[in-house]
């Protein structure tokens, strides 16, 4: 069965991978597990967010298969199945997989189609699909072929920052990846966003979920190496995002 997918996407700076963090404690916390973690940003941290040690990435997978490091009396399959078996990290109530590096030249035709058949058997065991992008969102049009639920845009509330996102979403149609719905949220919120920020909102037609205030203690578990996930209950950020959730996550 396919599972529901939300797909997170916006422009460094924006708190995105936190966001991602948060939203995957709240399907945990509701009981929409087991949820399977995908991060696919190049700057891979979210395992940072939920507090989980990565010991190798899909990328690495798909290298030394390239390379021809394969042991002696096992096929490319084989090997590539153990290996992108070994590079799922286990969390209570999730899994997450690490994308790693982007490929750098040569064909990676045979592994990239390994990965994407992985990728493909592996989503079928779990009910909720959680993607952690960069801006250019190239992992959701190349290594997967599956609709999206919903794209998560995630913005601060400058003028540019909210241009950046829009074309993010823009960006998505042109790639006809099939988004089920685009919606919009504003994280880091000190203040309401201007009119002018709004307007900008309205005339795109994005659907709009609200704002996650700035909240220092994420600032504090940051600093202190703590995992973003373990913010407390009473958390403004925590509680704004999980009001949002409410209105995308059946």
């Amino acid at each position: 069965m396919k599972p529901y997918s939300i797909a997170l996407a916006g422009k460094g700076g924006t708190g995105k991978t936190t966001v991602a963090g948060l939203l995957i404690r709240y399907l945990v916390t509701r009981g929409k597990q087991p949820v399977l973690a995908v991060d696919a940003d190049s700057n891979a941290n979210l395992n940072e967010v939920l507090g989980l040690v990565v010991t190798d990435t899909l990328g690495n997978a798909r290298e030394e298969m390239k390379k021809g490091i394969v042991p002696g009396g096992m096929t490319k399959d084989v090997f590539m199945s153990m290996k992108l078996e070994q590079a799922v990290a286990e969390g209570d109530g999730y899994d997450l997989i690490v994308m790693g590096q982007p490929e750098g030249a040569g064909c990676y035709c045979a592994a990239n189609s390994l990965l994407t058949a992985f990728i493909e058997k592996l989503v079928d065991n779990y009910p909720y699909l959680v993607m952690d992008n960069e801006a250019g969102m190239e992992h959701i049009s190349r290594l997967t072929t599956r609709n999206v639920d919903v794209l998560l845009i995630v913005t601060d509330t400058s003028r540019r920052g909210v241009q950046a996102a829009l074309r993010i979403a823009d960006l998505a149609k042109e790639l006809k990846i099939g988004v089920g719905r685009t919606c919009l949220v504003m994280n880091q919120v000190k203040e309401p966003p201007s009119d002018v920020v709004m307007k900008l909102v309205t005339d795109a037609g994005i659907e709009f979920l609200g704002t996650i205030p700035e909240d220092e203690t994420i600032y504090a578990f940051d600093l202190n190496g703590k995992p973003t996930v373990q913010l407390p209950e009473e958390s403004p950020a925590l509680q704004a995002a999980f009001a949002i959730f409410e209105r995308i996550v059946p």
